[in-house]
């Protein structure tokens, strides 16, 4: 399969730190396009279902929007003390519904770390729950269906240590979100809610560190049960 596409991103930044932020907002605004190869190929629904799999993606098309934003506020006259506010959302969407793209979709639950697929997916850490258990499927082809997802989180964060060699601090986190197969599928009140606690360890060296602990209150797809309790580890990135 060949993905050619072209990638676009608009951000802001106003932080005043980039390891332990207490004031200032990110905004991040992206694209990612192919061409549509089917149309400019004139290729038939005839043709479409005659071809097999390696026919039919041999040229991967589709558009991937993303928004995001994060906002800090210091809660303490010293700063230390600091609420961040975040929000996501993505979206995977195709030209032509035979050529609905296996690649590029949102693998969301976990740490976004420890899970491998072969589908170049992006993935979406959502504590709280096991890793891509938010993530729905088609049973008949067991392929990821992430084609839509949102995010929200707010983390309350106290620094223990800011010296130049080592930066650590704790938080406690309130998450929700969800992942959709379609866009007529997605509701934003459709949320998965989780909540918990965690630390961080930036060291020059090494790079950020952590782990958290958190609750999922709900159930998960095609399952009855709550995500529960669930650890997660942190290594050189922000969940």
């Amino acid at each position: 399969c060949h993905n050619l596409a072209l990638n676009l991103q608009l951000s802001r930044s106003s932080i005043d730190n980039p390891i332990y932020t207490r004031r200032g907002s990110q905004f991040v605004l992206g694209c990612k396009i192919t061409p549509p190869w089917s149309a400019m190929m004139h290729i038939t629904d005839a043709q479409f279902a005659e071809m097999n799999t390696n026919e039919r993606y041999k040229m991967i098309e589709y558009y991937k929007l993303k928004a995001s934003g994060k906002v800090f506020t210091p809660l303490t006259p010293d700063g230390k003390l600091v609420l961040m506010a975040r929000a996501e959302f993505g979206f995977l969407g195709n030209y032509n519904p035979y050529t609905k793209s296996p690649f590029e979709s949102f693998y969301m639950g976990g740490d976004g770390m420890s899970s491998y697929t072969s589908y170049s997916t992006e993935y979406i850490a959502m504590r709280g729950y096991s890793s891509g258990s938010l993530t729905p499927y088609d049973n008949n082809t067991g392929r990821n269906m992430g084609y839509v997802y949102d995010k929200y989180t707010l983390e309350l964060r106290y620094p223990i240590c800011l010296e130049q060699s080592a930066t650590i601090w704790v938080h406690g986190f309130l998450e929700a979100g969800n992942c959709f197969a379609d866009i007529k599928d997605y509701n934003p009140f459709d949320l998965k809610r989780s909540a918990g606690l965690g630390v961080r360890v930036f060291l020059p060296m090494f790079g950020l560190m952590g782990i958290d602990w958190g609750w999922g209150f709900d159930a998960i797809n095609g399952d009855k049960s709550m995500g529960g309790s669930q650890f997660h580890f942190v290594l050189g990135q922000e969940l």
